[in-house]
């Protein structure tokens, strides 16, 4: 299995593509001195993912960077492999290459082709495998994790991965993805959390935020596979759907819900501020938040 130190169990997932990277680089150290363990980011209309872990992992000591994920039709598998090994032989245990097909309105949107994607991701995987071992000769392998929703994507993560990256589940998600691969793979959950008192405004975070997701078929089914219905995968989604997906609440009731995942079986949790902009900065609530989790 891929190495990963994670130095707590409690890591942070936020997409910074409106912010300059010195900037990101100075919120990543104050995310590593608060005692988080990680930072993951997504890759879909901004910063290009491979660069920014190197930005970001040379910018910190201990904080394990993560793709979450990197778009696999946005680089050449080689490319990918000869990067994250790179990465890799720099930063020993601290580099995790999330990996993802994304969708199929967002790869067409940009002139791609999205065939059958538990194929696509397979016959990804295989290519980056047949990279050369002359490339960071001795260098610790990175760590190499799917966005994994459906059972089969979830076993492929497990097979050809080292384990699953899975994204806007439920508690019970996250224990169905461990009993699918096992006790000796990883299993990273993003949770989404709204640091508020007020339930119309956290119900309002959650629909701005579920407004996008909701309109992409792999989260749609995903959903309905998680016990939901219909009338919940609505367009920024029912109530009923926003308040099992995030988190809404005090510390307190952050970090109950960070333990569930963990209780279930993931090895790692990166949560995910929701403000009232998407360019607003975490820091503050993730400061909030720090003394609840116990980190």
């Amino acid at each position: 299995m891929g190495e990963i130190e994670f130095k707590s169990r409690v890591g942070v997932w936020w997409t910074s593509d409106a912010w300059g990277i010195r900037d990101v680089q100075e919120r990543a150290r104050a995310i590593e001195e608060l005692g988080y363990g990680s930072l993951f980011y997504g890759e879909a209309f901004g910063k290009e993912s491979l660069t920014q872990a190197g930005a970001l992992l040379g910018a910190t000591e201990r904080l394990v960077v993560g793709t979450g994920i990197a778009n696999i039709h946005a680089r050449d598998p080689k490319a990918a492999a000869a990067g994250a090994r790179t990465l890799s032989a720099l930063h020993p245990g601290r580099f995790v290459l999330g990996l993802g097909v994304s969708h199929a309105p967002l790869v067409e949107g940009n002139a791609g082709t999205y065939a059958k994607p538990l194929t696509t991701m397979r016959d990804y995987l295989q290519r980056m495998d047949e990279l050369s071992d002359k490339v960071e000769p001795g260098a610790p392998r990175p760590a190499r994790l799917l966005a994994a929703l459906g059972p089969k994507m979830i076993q492929l993560s497990g097979e050809a991965g080292d384990g699953a990256h899975p994204y806007l589940i439920t508690p019970e998600q996250t224990a169905t993805t461990r009993e699918l691969l096992g006790p000796d793979k990883w299993v990273v959950s993003e949770q989404a959390v709204a640091l508020t008192t007020d339930r119309e405004t956290g119900l309002r975070r959650a629909h701005d935020h579920l407004h996008m997701y909701s309109q992409l078929p792999n989260y749609r089914n995903s959903w309905l596979r998680q016990g939901f219905d219909e009338s919940d995968v609505v367009v920024g989604g029912s109530d009923r759907l926003a308040e099992h997906l995030v988190a809404i609440g005090d510390a307190g009731t952050i970090a109950a819900q960070v333990k569930r995942h963990l209780d279930a079986g993931a090895d790692h949790v990166v949560i995910q501020v929701l403000g009232d902009s998407s360019s607003e900065d975490p820091l503050p609530a993730l400061r909030e938040i720090a003394p609840a989790l116990d980190l």
